[in-house]
Order: structure tokens, then C-alpha cells, then sequence
């Protein structure tokens, strides 16, 4: 039996302000090729549907869309949500829908009950476990020890029944300890939210989301497929993908990935404004790719953003390293405040702001800025 592994789509999700829908519009068409091209018997989609709780239209659109083209490929797809979407909405019609071959988690209520697929081999069964924290477990099961997400997943699954002997694959939307993260995810506060991967054992497959850089944690079937895009500039490196699992009988599984191609890529690069407005270094490069700037000039270029657009049309990122912000003077407040003019407080400010005097076009620039302000008010 083959499945093609996905999570974490965040669809309506914003970039440094930048919206990605189109993007995701892309990625879906592309997805979509790739499960016609594998012909799976069954799609696992392990949550972060939505970006937010309460999704865009576009971005509900979107999903509907996707639905509809699995549903017409006579496909089995499994849903949870995941920690940035609303159960609720999520479990909205799940039964209506069911009938389709579109099988959603609802609201974790203690108990997950199996659907089960067959092949030559016999039987698979898929549990479906959304994101849960320990206090959802201690509410249902309150004689139960589940402080921890630890021992919140152990209680979930020890109430499942899971029979060994077949083949079970699980869905779930949780950090599991030894996964590397990203800038894009919700870290919680000394990594409270871990779960030991030894909860697992049960199952020969678990099909987790959450964390956006593909891996296994682990052993090899303990894996997340990751985001299909780049939503952050700490994943500049990673290799977006989709996941492929074939089982056999059990204990015989393969795995493997194929590439996804976004419409725009998210790079990072670094230099002096000189040489990246340059012809000869840019020449060649996708200039409409998402791209994070970071400029090592001494001083700041003005309306740098806007001049830099002009190249770089999708800047989404500017920063400064250099003298300046390597350095780490405390700005505190002055005694002389009522002595000096207002021109002589700000340069004073920028001054301990960035660790050097302003130059002669910036004093100028900020003079004639001051005294058309003044003008108009007065």
C-alpha cells in the first residue's frame, strides 16, 4: 500500500509581510501532479492545514480545491489539525464528508478509533491524533498522569487498543525531542513541549507535522515530511519535498522523497550595496526569488529598500552587519536634555544608536527634513 505523506501546509500565510497564497497555489498544482504521477492509495495530511485559526478565504478556497481534485482521483486522505488550526472548524461536516473518502480528526475526546485500509497483505490500520497538550488528555482521562506532553501522548495512545500485529500508522502534530527546528515554528519555552520519540512503538509509521525541515527522529519511520515551501530564512538550505511510503508486509517499509520546486525561492545575500547593485554579481541570478539583504556598508544607504527593489522586486529582508551593529552601547537617557537644541539631541541619539557621528549628508538630509517640519507648524 503506498501514501504520500504531507503536513504543515499553512495555507493564507504571510512572509515578512509578503502574502504567499500564490505561491501555495503553485505548490498545491504541483502536489497534486506529484500524486498522480505515484498513484498512492491513501494521502496523510499531519496538520497546519491553515495558518491561522481562523483561515482567508482564499486560503479556504484553496484547501477546498485540493480536496475536491483528491476526491475526484478516488483517493483515501487523512486530516488532523495541527497547532495553528481550529479543530473545531476543522472537524466541521467530518462525518458528511467521510463518504467521500475524506477522513478529518475531530476534537480529541479520548477516544481515536482506526480507519482501516486493506491490501494483499491485510491490514493497515491509520490512527488520527490531532495536536494535543496535556491538559486536553487530563480532562478526559483524569486519573491519568500526564504532566508532561510525554506522558500526555503515552496516555492517548495506551487508550487506543493498538493491535501489534497488524501494520498501524499514526497521524500526529507534535515536537518530537532530537528534531532540529526552524524559525518558522512555535518553540515553546525550554522545550516543554518534547514528546519521546518511545511513545511510538506501537506503530510502524508515524506520519508527524510540525516541525518545517524534512527528517526522521529516531528510526526512520518516525519522520516529518516538512512544509512544501520555505517559510522562513533559516530554511534557505532545505530540500522541500513530499513524502512517499510503501508498506508491504510489516516491517517491510520504503521510503523515499521527491522534490518540490517552488515558484519563488527564499535566498539570502551579502555584501556592500556597491556590489549588489552591481550588473556583473547579479547578472544570471532569479532576481524575483523572496531574498533576505544583508548589507555590510558602514553606513546606511538611503531608502536602501526602495532602491535596492528596483533589482530585487521580492526584498522582503534588509539588515545591517557591521561596526555599527556589532556594537552594543546602552542608550540611556541624558542629563543635558533641557540644555541642547532638538537638532543636537538627535544627533546625539543616532550617535550612541549606531555607535558613530552621522556623516555630512545624513546631518544635512535630517537639517532640511527639521526645517520643513518646523515651517509647516509654525
Amino acid at each position: 500500500m503506498k501514501f504520500i505523506h504531507l503536513s504543515d501546509l499553512h495555507l493564507g500565510k504571510r512572509v515578512n509581510a509578503f502574502s504567499m497564497i500564490d505561491d501555495q497555489k503553485d505548490i498545491v498544482k504541483k502536489i497534486l501532479k506529484v500524486i498522480k504521477e505515484e498513484k498512492p492509495d491513501a494521502v496523510l495530511i499531519a496538520g497546519d492545514i491553515y495558518d491561522k485559526p481562523v483561515p482567508s478565504v482564499e486560503a479556504v478556497e484553496l484547501f477546498d480545491d485540493f480536496l475536491k481534485q483528491l476526491s475526484r482521483q478516488k483517493l483515501q486522505v487523512f486530516i488532523i489539525s495541527g497547532n495553528h488550526d481550529s479543530p473545531e472548524r476543522m472537524a466541521f461536516a467530518a462525518e458528511l464528508i467521510e463518504a467521500s473518502g475524506i477522513h478529518i480528526a475531530p476534537v480529541y475526546g479520548g477516544k481515536v478509533e482506526p480507519v482501516s485500509l486493506r491490501d494483499a497483505y491485510g491490514t493497515v490500520n491509520i490512527y488520527m491524533l490531532p495536536f494535543i497538550k496535556p491538559v486536553h488528555v487530563r480532562s478526559v482521562f483524569p486519573e491519568e498522569k500526564a504532566e508532561s506532553y510525554t506522558e500526555a501522548l503515552d496516555v492517548a495512545i495506551s487508550h487506543m487498543e493498538v493491535d501489534k500485529e497488524e501494520r498501524n500508522i499514526l497521524l500526529t502534530h507534535q515536537f518530537v525531542t532530537g528534531a532540529v527546528r526552524s524559525e518558522s515554528e512555535e518553540i515553546s519555552v525550554g522545550g516543554s513541549d518534547n514528546v519521546d520519540a518511545s511513545v511510538f512503538s506501537a506503530f510502524d509509521y508515524v506520519a508527524l507535522g510540525h516541525i518545517h525541515g524534512p527528517q526522521h527522529v529516531g528510526r526512520e519511520t518516525i519522520r516529518y515530511c516538512g512544509t512544501p515551501l520555505k517559510y522562513s530564512f533559516s530554511e534557505t538550505r532545505h530540500r522541500k519535498s513530499v513524502t512517499v511510503l510503501e508498506m508491504k508486509e510489516k516491517g517491510k517499509n520504503h521510503i523515499c522523497t521527491v522534490d518540490l520546486v517552488p515558484l519563488h525561492d527564499l535566498r539570502e545575500l551579502r555584501g556592500t550595496y556597491e556590489e549588489l547593485t552591481n550588473k556583473k554579481n547579479y547578472e544570471g541570478t532569479v532576481l524575483d526569488d523572496y531574498i533576505h539583504i544583508t548589507l555590510t556598508d558602514e553606513e546606511d544607504i538611503p531608502d536602501a529598500v526602495g532602491k535596492l527593489r528596483v533589482i530585487y522586486p521580492n526584498l522582503m529582508k534588509l539588515d545591517y552587519d557591521n561596526r555599527r551593529t556589532r556594537g552594543n552601547q546602552e542608550i540611556t537617557g541624558g542629563e543635558d536634555v533641557d540644555t541642547k537644541t532638538p537638532m543636537e539631541l538627535i544627533f546625539d541619539f543616532y550617535e550612541k544608536q549606531n555607535n558613530q557621528p552621522m556623516n555630512e549628508a545624513q546631518e544635512g538630509f535630517v537639517t532640511e527634513l527639521m526645517e520643513k517640519i518646523w515651517k509647516n507648524n509654525g
